[in-house]
């Protein structure tokens, strides 16, 4: 296997090759495994081989033989939900100065697509540590260098002649030749081939967190509150009630989203995090395009102006009867839950509303070009074209040969940024980038894995009214000439200057999304109605989603939430 390294590395194995190649630093080696018992070693992934041979480093000190070297063959990667397995080597290596390093490399095997079985069997994430380290000495070593190495596809082609059994007769050796390549091949398939055979009840038991929980939220009264629309929609609020308050807080979810982006029980969620900052009484708003709701999977021709009209001004009529009079209420909206309220609120359809926190997108929105692209086209080829009812991020995950897993596993082509599937289809459905909606750093490795159950599938009418909008820069009605809307504006922005509540406008300055459709909002709303007393808060480090639901968001984020609110309470 062959490559390059950073010295020193970084652990960062796709920028420290790509450092090391620029700066020459080339590593090699050259091993033969022995595996003494392949029963054994086919039986018990635990079981090692013994690595013999040479590693070659000029820049770390030339040639160095191996003294001890380890295999493992297809050992589980100790994440409890990915179909994933790791193929490990450990070198202890000296050379003639008496030089001791140690060589850990392992390659990722992972189920990312059948296309992809070449890149991840051949390709050796690699971290050089001073002097003979062991795994669990890993944490405290020095690290010397890290990168990837490959092996090239004629030196594999020659790698296939040599495997040997010094069994005592033929049958013998053909049987331990096979035993091995039973192991080889038998696990490709277990991996890559789960997507033939698994089906999303099988991948149900493997969750992390299970679907809809509200574990995240501890000691508080948790009640639910259905209700239906004026148009006959069934929708609902959650209420989390820890204490009474003279200030209630409503949350709205984004498109294709829910409760649970506020109730993520695998880090400190907003909804936890008001609670314990005097806020005891917080709703959570279910509205039409939440992924709770079945009928999301199926063909509609809802738009915004029906989540305006009878959604919000409805839920808000249910808190204000539950809570009784005299309380302020807040809303803290994020995305096309955003973009719903404001409709809602500059069409004369709320009153009494104390502050607003907006996050990414209000009533300016702006998108990236290739999402523009994106929205003119996707709605006519995924209905009128390919025929789907609805675009989800969970369609790697259907049994067979289902037409939408198809459709996954193209886009996933595309993005070789993380290994989830999901994830691919997200940056799909929303913005541009690899990934779009959020920045990866900012992700829990757990929510990171459970993203298809984070974000679920919707129709594609509502990417036709953010289609109009973004090409007029501002929320406008859809159908125009629909008597069920006429007391609804043409414009929504027509109603800015007799907006008296307070606004925090909100978005990451790293937005693949929107972009900086709330800034541009914070401007628009000051020129509109001067004096007003909104704020603006760009989030650095941040993109869209990862704002509300990120492993820092309560030390990042929720602060300046939080004293906004208590500025206007």
């Amino acid at each position: 296997m062959k490559g390059f390294i950073s010295l020193p590395g970084t652990s960062s194995y796709h920028e420290d090759y790509e450092a090391g190649k620029k700066a020459g630093n080339y590593l090699m080696f050259h091993l033969t495994i022995r595996i003494p018992d392949t029963e054994f070693f086919v039986y018990d992934p635990n079981e090692t081989g013994e690595a013999i041979g040479w590693v070659e480093c000029q820049p770390l000190g030339g040639r160095f033989e191996v003294e001890k070297g380890v295999f493992n063959l297809f050992v589980d990667s100790g994440k409890p939900s990915a179909n994933e397995k790791h193929m490990k080597y450990r070198l202890f290596l000296k050379n003639k100065a008496g030089t001791k390093i140690t060589l850990n490399g392992f390659k990722k095997v992972v189920d990312d697509g059948l296309l992809n079985i070449w890149r991840d069997t051949s390709t050796l994430y690699t971290t050089v540590y001073e002097g003979y380290v062991e795994e669990k000495a890993e944490p405290k070593a020095k690290i010397l260098g890290t990168g990837i190495l490959r092996i090239l596809e004629k030196d594999f082609i020659k790698q296939m002649t040599t495997i040997r059994s010094n069994g005592r007769t033929f049958s013998e050796r053909k049987d331990a030749a096979l035993r091995f390549g039973e192991l080889f091949l038998g696990n490709l398939w277990e991996i890559y081939g789960a997507q033939f055979r698994g089906a999303e009840p099988e991948l149900w038991r493997e969750r992390d967190i299970p679907v809809f929980t509200l574990e995240g939220v501890k000691g508080a009264k948790i009640s639910h509150h259905p209700f239906v629309t004026e148009d006959k929609i069934s929708v609902g609020l959650i209420r989390f009630q820890k204490k009474e308050s003279k200030d209630v807080v409503i949350l709205m979810h984004g498109l294709t989203t829910s409760t649970d982006m506020f109730v993520m029980p695998e880090h400190k969620n907003l909804v936890t995090y008001l609670h314990e900052n005097g806020y005891g009484d917080v709703w959570s708003f279910d509205w039409r395009g939440s992924m709770r709701f079945s009928y999301n999977l199926f063909p509609h021709r809802y738009n915004l102006d029906d989540i305006a009209l009878y959604d919000v001004p409805a839920a808000l009529k249910l808190v204000r009867e539950a809570v009784g009079p005299g309380k302020r209420i807040h809303f803290v909206v994020h995305c096309v839950g955003s973009i719903s309220f404001f409709m809602s609120l500059l069409a004369g359809k709320l009153e009494g509303i104390t502050s607003v926190v907006s996050n990414s997108v209000s009533l300016t929105p702006n998108v990236p070009t290739w999402s523009r692209i994106k929205l003119s086209f996707a709605p006519f080829l995924m209905e009128g074209v390919l025929r789907f009812p609805n675009v989800n991020p969970r369609w790697h995950y259907l049994p067979g040969f289902a037409s939408g897993k198809l459709l996954a596993k193209f886009v996933s082509l595309f993005h070789h940024e993380c290994d989830e599937p999901a994830c691919h289809m997200l940056s799909l459905m929303w913005g541009t980038g690899w990934p779009a909606c959020y920045e990866h750093e900012n992700l829990p490795d757990i929510t990171h894995r459970r993203v298809g159950d984070l974000f679920g599938a919707t129709s594609l009418n509502y990417y036709r009214h953010i289609r109009k909008a973004v090409g007029r820069k501002s929320m406008i009605k859809y159908e125009p000439t629909d008597k069920r809307y006429e007391s609804l504006p043409n414009t929504y922005l027509d109603g800015a200057s007799k907006v008296k509540t307070p606004i925090l406008f909100m978005t990451g300055d790293k937005n693949k999304v929107f972009k900086d459709s709330n800034i541009v909002a914070y401007e628009t709303f000051g020129r509109l109605n001067p004096g007003n007393k909104n704020e603006l808060f760009i989030a650095k480090g941040y993109g869209h989603q990862d704002t509300l639901m990120g492993k820092k968001s309560d030390k990042d984020i929720f602060p300046r939430i939080l004293e906004f609110l208590k500025k206007h309470s």
